[in-house]
């Protein structure tokens, strides 16, 4: 009995991990989209764009930055008002989801 109940555990920890590596790859497609709407005009957001800011840091400079983890990113996007970019107003779940995309710009 315990054997079957540790097995039903383990298939829904793998059910709940599947589930999350999903949404995960989902929020990077949406951060992707909004780094496009609303930053690609100072930033380069991806391989291939051709214009941007040259006094910027290109979202691959951002993402393998060490002093910007996860953590301190969305603590950054997440300021109402900072001297370096306009107040986009983004919600918590856009915020997670376009840190995602800066960090999986790494090279």
């Amino acid at each position: 009995m315990n054997r079957m109940r540790g097995l039903q555990c383990a298939i829904a920890m793998a059910l709940v991990l599947t589930v999350i590596g999903e949404s995960a790859a989902a929020d990077r497609a949406r951060g992707r989209s909004i780094a496009q709407r609303w930053c690609s005009e100072c930033h380069v957001v991806s391989p291939g764009q051709l214009h941007a800011s040259d006094t910027v840091p290109t979202f691959a400079q951002i993402g393998q930055a060490e002093q910007f983890d996860e953590a301190r990113l969305s603590a950054f996007l997440a300021a109402p008002h900072h001297s370096r970019m306009p107040d986009l107003s983004l919600t918590r779940s856009e915020i997670a989801d376009l840190v995602a995309y800066i960090k999986a710009q790494r090279p």
